[in-house]
This record gives structure tokens, sequence and C-alpha cells, in this order.
């Protein structure tokens, strides 16, 4: 009964265009009520309690370093950097693209900031090569999904808080499945660009490469130190963050000189927009996610999926199904608080390594970033490129065929990601 009332009440409400958090904490008050426990004072102290997380602190420092180092030229130089190095190759700025976003994914985690990034400034090239339009809006828009997978990852925060795992064993378990997912892309993108016959640009020489190795470098130092800290436990997640944060706000006013105090209001705000949105779905996720473990939900999704939890490949195939059907109609945020609690019990009764299972749910949601019709980062694609959302859709299409064939490979050959975990922790 409990099963049921939550799913009516969050489907009526989605439906009907209530906004999820407010979708959530409507779950709330009918799954209390048919517990017989609803009380207003129960909602808001686990409001308040969902939001008082030290971990979430990790969001608001990292959703502003990735501001302060668009502000603050960082990204315009990483994809100078890679430019430099592979821009000559055929079918250049694409593969310019990839390499750019795997390194930006590695400084910010915000799937939508590295995305704008990418095409505001490789896309006026691009069309002036001659490469299809839709088809390079749809390449850079897959690169950006590779930012919640790659850490430090928003999305891996998420789902840290969400089911009590650790986020430094989600940061370090996710490096390989994010290079892969990249390489799945470019490997794409080279095929296609052979038909097009587009002119590489021209090899750069080593002076060159220097000169934007030079410009990069405080870019590229930041992975290092906020990986490498997290790594030999010199910080956790949310000092790392606010390591990212100074560094950047640093670096862009004091050595690019482009970040200027009077932008930093700007930057500032768009922080904290974002901040708000994020916490407040958080708090109202952790508020209903206390209702469903008192009504045992996981206990009843076990019970259904029981003839499923002796073979564990196929067990996560389902579940991978139904959270990639899920996340064409929710955003990455809701769908990691409303499902991971409920499947993560589900998962480690049939043995699967919940780390693992965590990163492989990860990039099931952010591959929901590019599907329509919520992708937030199709939307994000197509805002920015002024190119309509169905075409940007259509041209993702392989690269996003190549990401889902990723993700059934990890589900199939779960040692990818579980021996290089073993060996980064």
């Amino acid at each position: 009964m409990s099963l049921v009332v939550f799913l009516v009440t969050l489907g009526l409400t989605l439906i009907t265009g209530v906004p999820v958090a407010f979708a959530l904490l409507i779950c709330a008050v009918t799954m209390g009520i048919t517990l017989d426990l609803f009380d207003p004072q129960i909602i808001t102290q686990r409001l308040v309690v969902g939001a008082n997380n030290f971990s979430l602190l990790a969001i608001p420092f990292f959703l502003l370093a990735g501001e302060l180092m668009n502000a603050g030229g960082m990204s315009k130089r990483i994809i100078a950097f890679a430019m430099a190095f592979v821009g000559h190759l055929r079918g250049g700025l694409g593969v310019v693209a990839i390499f750019a976003a795997i390194i930006l994914a590695s400084l910010s985690g915000s799937a939508a900031a590295d995305t704008a990034a990418l095409i505001a400034i490789l896309l006026p090239m691009m069309r002036k090569s001659g490469h299809d339009e839709a088809r390079s809006v749809g390449l850079m828009a897959s690169g950006g999904i590779i930012a919640p997978i790659i850490p430090p990852s928003i999305a891996y925060i998420i789902f840290g808080v969400a089911t009590n795992l650790s986020i430094t064993k989600l940061f370090m378990a996710g490096i390989v499945p994010g290079a892969l997912m990249g390489l799945s892309a470019l490997a794409v993108w080279i095929f296609l660009a052979r038909r097009e016959n587009v002119p590489p640009l021209p090899r750069q020489e080593w002076p060159e490469r220097l000169r934007a190795l030079r410009a990069a470098l405080f870019s590229l130092g930041l992975p290092v130190i906020i990986l490498g800290g997290i790594r030999f436990g010199v910080v956790t997640p949310t000092e790392a963050a606010v390591i990212a944060a100074v560094y950047a706000l640093v670096v862009g006013i004091f050595v690019h000189g482009e970040l200027k105090f009077s932008d930093l209001f700007d930057v500032f705000r768009r922080a904290a927009l974002t901040t708000s949105v994020v916490m407040l779905l958080a708090a109202a996720a952790l508020a209903t996610s206390w209702f469903i473990s008192i009504a045992d939900l996981s206990g009843i999704v076990l019970d259904l999926v029981a003839p499923l939890v002796d073979n564990p490949k196929l067990l996560l195939l389902a579940i991978m199904v139904l959270v990639l059907v899920i996340g064409t109609m929710l955003d990455m945020g809701p769908t990691i608080l409303i499902l991971a609690p409920v499947l993560l019990p589900v998962v480690e009764k049939a043995g699967i390594d919940p780390i693992y299972f965590g990163v492989i749910f990860v990039i099931n949601t952010a591959i929901g970033l590019v599907t329509p019709p919520v992708g937030i980062v199709l939307s994000v694609a197509a805002g920015v490129s002024g190119v309509p959302m169905h075409k940007v859709a259509m041209g993702s299409l392989p690269f996003l065929a190549a990401q889902v064939a990723v993700l059934l490979l990890l589900v199939a050959f779960p040692e990818i990601v579980t021996v290089p975990m073993e060996w980064l922790q």
C-alpha cells in the first residue's frame, strides 16, 4: 500500500507540473498520513536534518568553483591547451571538445556549465570549418555529461549523502568509467568525421604548444590538488570543494587577471541560485526518504524482484533500464535522491558492490541529461547554440548510443570498475 501511495502521489504531482521538491514534500505528507505518522513537526524536522549535512556543503563550493573557472578564463585556457595538442587530428575540433570535456570534468563536476563553455568557445569554429552543426552540438552535450562521472562530481556527493556511502570511494571509482564515456564518444566522432571530409586544423609547433601549456598550467593543477588531496586523505571532498573555489578565485583575479572584483556579485549570485535549488531538493528528498525507510519500501521492492536476486547481472540490467526510463522524465538529482535509497538495499542483497552500483547508477542518470523531454544538458546546449532542441537530440544520438554501450559493458564486466577502484583506493 505504501509503495502504491508513493508512486501514485509522485506521478500525479509531476504530471501536473508541480516542482520536484514540492512533489517530494507532498509525497512525505501522503505517506505520513498512510502510515498514521503525519505531523508537520516531523516533516519540518526532517527538512532541517536533511539540509544540515556537512557533505552537502561541497555542492555550493563546487558550483561556485565552476562559475569562477568560467568567469576567470580557466575553461578557455583548457580548451586552447587541448587544441594545441590534438587540434591537428582528423576531426580535430571534435577531438578537442572531448579532451577538453574530460579535463573540465575534473575541475567542476557541473555538466551544464561544461557544456555551455564548450559550445560557446568551439561551436563558432566548428561551424566555420564546415562540421555538421547539430552533430557538433550533440557531441559537446555528450561530452558535458562526463562531468558528473569523473570526480569531483556533485552527483556522487548527492548519492553518497542519500545512501551513506563514502563519497571519496565514489570519486575514485568514477575515474576510469568517466574516461571510457569520453573515449566512446570520441571514437564515434572520429568515424563520422572521416565521412565529413573537413580539413583538420594546422599542426601547432612545440613553441606554441608550450605557450598553451604554460597558460593552462594553473588550470591543469587544480584536479591534481583536488584528487590528490582526497586520494591521500589530506582533505575531505567538502574541504576539497572549498579549496577549489578559493583556488579558482585567486587564479581568476591575480594570475589570469580576467576576473574582476565587479564580476564577483554576479558569479556568487548565479552559484547561490543554483545551490538553493539543489539544497531544497536534497532536503525535501531526504525528508521523504525518512518515510520511505519507515515504510520499508526497499523490502517491498526486494520482494517484487526476488526472482532476480540470484542473478546479479540480470537484476542490475533491469534496474538500469528502469533508471534510464525514469531519467528521461526526471533530472539527475531527483532520480538519485528518490531511487538510490530504495534500490541500494536490493543490490546489496544480491551481493553487488554498493560503490560499483553507485558509479553505474550515476552514469545512467548522466545519460538522462541528454535525453528528451527533460534533459537539462540538452536544453542548455540548445539555448547556448541556438540550434533547435530536436536537432540537438538527433545530433547526439550516435554518441549517446556509444555511451549506453559503455554502460552495458560496465554491467556485463564489473571488473572494469572494481579493479581500478581497488587500486586507486
